[in-house]
């Protein structure tokens, strides 16, 4: 016999493979074997009776017994009355030709990479109650096929939300619910004009998922008033991306006689702005700044998501697209299967609607604020030559470091068990600016606990004063 699927009475699906030369319990012993020690087995794996492994097998039931027992001596599976017989919790060596994960490679102690919230204080209660509530009242046509551009429930609640708390000039027809912003600059990525101006500091999957589209990416300059937006005419962009409300990662608003200019370079050069609206929620000593959306809906797209506020995990975002954009779009958007699901889309907007989403940016406004402070308490503390910018909104801050001091800092860091990321790989590759020495610091992701052990484990890895 084989080859066998095993479907005990217990609820265990077991796969063996009787082949080779012995008896029928040598090899049922080897079969077993060779599937703890290839991890197919797992530690604590309860294995079917002898009664149902004999009988689907067709072996003799004191085949499989002494099969069993001769494995329980050896140590690779247990017996305990009551308990049936389980793979043994025991070290199985790697499978020839993978290595062990070196330290390196390890799970971080600290996690400090930016861009990431608090994962465990999403608010499950007020999650639950909104799920309830949106199920019980949903539509039976929530049910079937939907609307490619989301939920109406949702657009609507953001459409009022948007227009209150970040000036967005949208009606819930203009919105397109996607599965986060990298969702939605793919889709962009198929419609925008073959050359897209990025800052010559931003995230490196951003300019990839552009390229991939078929787009070039060229580079335009930031200083301390955000892009230098005046440079666009010189570039030969159709469109340019931008983080107005909070320049990532090198931190600050765009001025606003920026943002005024670049709504004028669109209307003349009939260009379009994409403004990723990346932390506008989280301003600590002022009122957050509105979107530029709100200057000119005709010639901006609106981008957010709930990766930030809520937590990455739910795959949410949204745009705002002017009229002309609309059909394009959903054509890019294409087959169902790559819409995000109708009951996260109907519990946001209740969550939304039920003022549950404000009171949470509030009470993680006030926890964030304070991370912050104590990151730069302890900065100023341990390192005062260390300078720490674009603290005025988000969840990173980053650290300029001397010239030349960047790589050993991760190094060092790596060597506390801290995660984070230096400023280095967020530079444009064609960018004219010179490089910058620094580590992009997020304080968004420890739990409240764990955030004093992770300051301490950075002001462990930064450099000493020149």
């Amino acid at each position: 016999m084989p080859d066998s699927g095993v479907n005990s009475p217990s609820g265990s699906d077991l796969h063996l493979e009787l082949s080779g030369v012995g008896s029928r319990r040598s090899q049922l012993m080897h079969a077993l074997r060779e599937a703890i020690r290839s991890g197919r087995l797992l530690p604590d794996t309860r294995l079917p009776s002898y009664r149902s492994l004999s009988a689907d097998l067709g072996i003799a039931r004191n085949t499989v017994a002494e099969a069993y027992s001769e494995l329980v001596a050896e140590g690779w599976l247990t017996a305990r009355q009551g308990s049936g017989t389980r793979v043994a919790r025991r070290a199985a060596p790697p499978p020839p030709g993978r290595r062990r994960p070196s330290s390196s490679s390890r799970r971080p102690v600290h996690d400090l990479r930016p861009s990431s919230p608090d994962a465990s204080a999403f608010p499950r209660a007020a999650w639950l109650t909104s799920a309830r509530r949106a199920l019980t009242a949903a539509p039976s046509e929530a049910f079937g096929v939907g609307d490619p551009r989301g939920r109406p429930e949702l657009r609507h609640a953001l459409a009022d939300y948007l227009a209150r708390a970040r000036g967005v000039r949208a009606d819930a027809e203009r919105i397109v619910v996607c599965a986060g912003f990298a969702h939605a600059l793919r889709l962009l990525g198929e419609v925008l004009p073959d050359t897209v101006a990025v800052e010559s500091y931003g995230l490196p999957f951003h300019r990839e998922l552009l390229t991939d589209a078929g787009t070039r990416t060229v580079p335009l300059p930031i200083d301390e008033h955000g892009a230098r937006v005046g440079d666009l005419p010189g570039t030969g962009a159709a469109a340019v991306l931008l983080t107005p409300a909070h320049q990532y990662p090198t931190g600050g608003p765009l001025h606003a006689a920026r943002r005024a200019a670049v709504v004028d370079w669109a209307r003349t050069a009939g260009g379009l702005v994409l403004e990723d609206d990346y932390d506008g929620e989280f301003r600590y000593d002022r009122q957050p700044i509105g979107a530029v959306q709100g200057l000119d809906p005709d010639r901006v797209v609106y981008l957010g998501s709930a990766s930030k506020s809520l937590s990455p995990a739910m795959r949410l975002g949204w745009m705002v697209l002017p009229d002309r954009m609309i059909d394009d779009v959903l054509a890019a958007k294409g087959q169902r299967e790559l819409w995000s699901g109708a009951w996260d889309q109907l519990t946001l907007a209740d969550f939304i609607t039920c003022g549950a989403y404000e009171r949470h940016l509030r009470r993680m406004r006030g926890i964030y604020r304070r991370r912050r402070d104590a990151l730069v308490a302890a900065v100023a503390e341990h390192a005062p030559h260390v300078h720490v910018s674009g603290i005025a909104a988000g969840l990173h801050a980053v650290l300029e470091l001397p010239p030349g001091t960047e790589r050993p800092s991760l190094t060092a860091a790596r060597r506390q068990g801290l995660a984070l990321d230096g400023l280095s790989p967020y530079r444009h590759p064609d960018s004219a600016m010179p490089p910058r020495d620094g580590l992009v610091v997020g304080y968004g992701t420890p739990p409240e606990h764990a955030f004093p052990a992770a300051l301490h484990a950075l002001c462990l890895a930064l450099p000493p004063a020149p």
